[in-house]
């Protein structure tokens, strides 16, 4: 030190940097080791190089820290997700067998099955009217004859239902299981 002041060129020893830094003689060594410290001779350093050189990689490692958290912080975000996603999938298949939620092509196909109920009623109008129809004395008649017949069709498809347990065959087909009473009552397990 000249008149107590630090120079750029002022060196000290590992001791000296290792208190100035607040870390150890051995940690001073093992940065000198990597590559991290310059010596300038056995066991003397530049004062004001070596601080700058540890505040740097001092400075790296943090960012490497800072870094490794968002990545954490990120991963378990997206294993949440991933967790709440198969929740949510795992009740959904729950309701579905249960019958409280439907799939789209289940809906079409319920949606088709009532379609060609109503297609097979309409068919079938023409040969019940056709022999009433022909000994109407009257067009009127003839009309109160078709009238009371479409009204029929249109009570029986007013009392078409949805039935469960058609659905539940679906759903069940779909998932591979087993539909209720079709197992062989003979096939028990040995």
């Amino acid at each position: 030190m000249e008149n107590g002041k630090i120079t750029a060129d002022m060196e000290v020893s590992t001791s000296e940097l290792a208190c100035i830094l607040g870390v150890s003689g051995r940690y001073i060594r093992q940065l000198a080791e990597d590559g991290q410290l310059k010596k300038t001779s056995k066991g003397r350093f530049k004062l004001c190089d070596s601080v700058q050189k540890y505040i740097a990689s001092q400075s790296k490692e943090a960012g490497k820290d800072e870094a490794g958290l968002k990545l954490e912080r990120a991963r378990r975000t997206a294993e949440a997700t991933l967790k709440a996603s198969k929740a949510q999938i795992a009740k959904m298949e729950v309701e579905e067998l249960q019958g409280k939620r439907h799939r789209s092509e289940d809906v079409a196909a319920m949606t088709e099955d009532l379609i060609y109920t109503i297609r097979g009623a309409l068919l079938a109008l023409p040969g019940r009217l056709a022999v009433d129809t022909s000994t109407a004395k009257s067009p009127n008649e003839a009309a109160e004859i078709i009238r009371k017949e479409v009204h029929a069709v249109m009570q029986d498809l007013s009392e078409y239902r949805y039935d469960p347990k058609k659905y539940e065959e679906r759903v069940r087909a779909r998932h591979n299981f087993e539909i209720y009473g079709e197992a062989d009552s003979g096939d028990e397990a040995i």
